[in-house]
């Protein structure tokens, strides 16, 4: 009877187990070895561009090469969300610091004050290394056009205008062909950390190809 009553017990266990422990392993696999989703719509690249830095150096795609990017769209007379973003920014930064494949690129959406000087400012203010982080100024129907039509991170429409103004949180993970692999909350520290986890993912995929 005793026996009986343990047999009972241990297969309840395992009926109760099993579900969650394949789910576990399905998360795990999932975390660690699947890759991460191509994003936007078949054969989606992220455009030409030409901006400036906050050195003055000029910027490109073909600065790109080679380069795991994440990029967003800031500005730097933004009071709240922008040095929030920008400060979670900073601990992708740290974690990638010694990374030269590693880029990020912070476009502003309001060229017109944001000048070469005043980005190096906010550079010197927020630690930014120059090595790993651009914070890029130029035309700003070219800004609003990349932010809409080719890294996704805004939804609304407009033509770049004296008028028209976006704002996004989204940082955008980019991978070595220009292709959108992610998009993550610039403002919550999870989604950051799930950034970082994306990236290294990512590195392992690229060294696997």
């Amino acid at each position: 009877m005793i026996f009986r009553k343990s047999f009972i017990w241990l297969f309840v266990g395992c009926v109760i187990l099993i579900p969650f422990m394949a789910l576990g392993i399905a998360d795990w696999y999932q975390s660690n070895f699947q890759k991460l989703p191509v994003l936007g719509e078949p054969n989606h690249r992220i455009a030409s561009f030409g901006m400036i830095n906050q050195h003055g150096d000029s910027i490109a795609n073909k600065n790109w090469e080679g380069k795991i990017v994440i990029a967003n769209f800031f500005f730097t007379h933004c009071p709240l969300i922008c040095p929030k973003i920008t400060r979670n920014l900073f601990t992708v930064q740290q974690s990638f610091i010694n990374d030269g494949h590693l880029q990020i690129n912070s476009f502003s959406i309001d060229p017109d004050r944001d000048s070469v000087k005043r980005l190096s400012w906010y550079a010197s203010k927020f630690t930014i290394s120059h090595d790993h982080w651009n914070l890029l100024t130029g035309n700003k129907k070219d800004i609003y056009r990349l932010a809409r039509k080719s890294f996704l991170a805004v939804a609304t429409d407009g033509d770049g205008g004296p008028d028209d103004f976006i704002h996004s949180d989204q940082l955008v993970l980019i991978d070595t062909k220009g292709r959108i692999r992610g998009f993550y909350d610039g403002v919550n520290k999870n989604d950051v950390a799930e950034l970082i986890h994306d990236i290294r993912k990512l590195k392992t995929e690229i060294n696997a190809d």
